[in-house]
């Protein structure tokens, strides 16, 4: 009983922690985030297919995009959908982190280690469920995101707040509306997270194990660079659907933009380019690497604090 007891205690412990260190890591990225979601946006409105080569969006980069939003709101404007963002990782953080710590610990028992496919797949299975729970926070985030570009536009935007959102999203579209998106969510969640938790790992190992640092921010900074281009590479195509297919909304006849993510992929390369599925790149794994970088060595730091091992 009393081994229960420390393990449950020690579980808690670590969704504490986990939901701190990503609180820390949200809001000190999320500027970036936006920018990498408006950037994503941009070009979504498809000309017919008859004047496709001659109405392309014009390019924009991440500075351009930023820029824009400082000017027209202010720098208030960079943090539009952060208390959703922060109560989706209140979520999706503990799940995702606890679960596959537990996945890992539960085959490294005894002589037996967890190879990096294995890695990979404890990783993405984690994060599936993880997005799968937390994502009704997600759309609300995407949605309060994107409400910025209608206010450029000199339009209204669809929300006042992330409670007016959940309302109306219920309202309008029911409660399985909460889950719009939710498939390309799912897929982006498991390429994401199998390049991230399982490099992640796999990379401080090798760090350490070659004494090319020792368990220390040394360590976490270049484990999570290197995580963060395999999540980035691995996910982005995934990430630009599922922001789409979030954002839509139906048009006049009550019709959908996207019929499917596959419909978004389609649309997305036929009238933009194979670019398209990377728009946002270097935001994202600017964000990333940060995001990685802050998150893992506060909680590395807090695990030190409350007597637990490292990650």
């Amino acid at each position: 009983m009393a081994a229960t007891a420390t393990t449950g205690d020690r579980t808690s412990a670590k969704i504490l922690l986990t939901s701190l260190s990503a609180m820390v890591a949200e809001s000190a990225t999320f500027p970036i985030d936006l920018t990498k979601t408006r950037l994503q946006l941009h070009g979504q409105s498809l000309p017919s297919p008859s004047s496709a080569a001659a109405a392309r969006p014009a390019a924009a980069t991440a500075f351009r995009v930023a820029a824009d939003i400082v000017r027209r709101q202010g720098l208030p404007g960079l943090y539009q959908g952060l208390s959703p963002a922060i109560v989706r990782h209140l979520f999706y953080t503990p799940i995702r982190i606890v679960g596959y710590e537990n996945l890992r610990n539960a085959v490294d028992a005894g002589d037996r280690s967890l190879s990096l496919p294995g890695k990979a797949l404890a990783g993405g299975v984690s994060g599936v469920v993880a997005q799968v729970v937390a994502s009704p926070a997600d759309l609300v985030k995407v949605r309060m995101q994107a409400a910025g570009r209608m206010v450029s536009r000199g339009l209204q935007p669809r929300y006042s707040g992330p409670l007016d959102a959940f309302g109306k999203i219920v309202r309008e579209e029911g409660v399985p509306g909460l889950w719009r998106g939710v498939f390309p969510n799912a897929q982006r969640a498991f390429l994401v997270n199998m390049g991230e938790l399982a490099c992640y790992d796999q990379a401080k190992r090798f760090v350490i194990q070659n004494q090319i640092a020792e368990d220390n921010i040394f360590a976490h900074t270049l484990a999570s660079i290197m995580s963060g281009l395999s999540a980035t590479a691995l996910s982005c195509p995934a990430d630009v659907v599922k922001t789409r297919m979030m954002n839509q909304a139906t048009n006049k006849d009550g019709k959908a933009m996207y019929l499917s993510s596959y419909d978004c992929l389609v649309k997305t390369v036929k009238f933009e380019g194979i670019k398209a599925l990377w728009k946002g790149f270097f935001p994202t794994w600017a964000r990333l690497g940060p995001w990685q970088f802050v998150f893992w060595v506060s909680y590395e730091k807090f695990r030190t604090i409350a007597g637990m091992s490292s990650f």
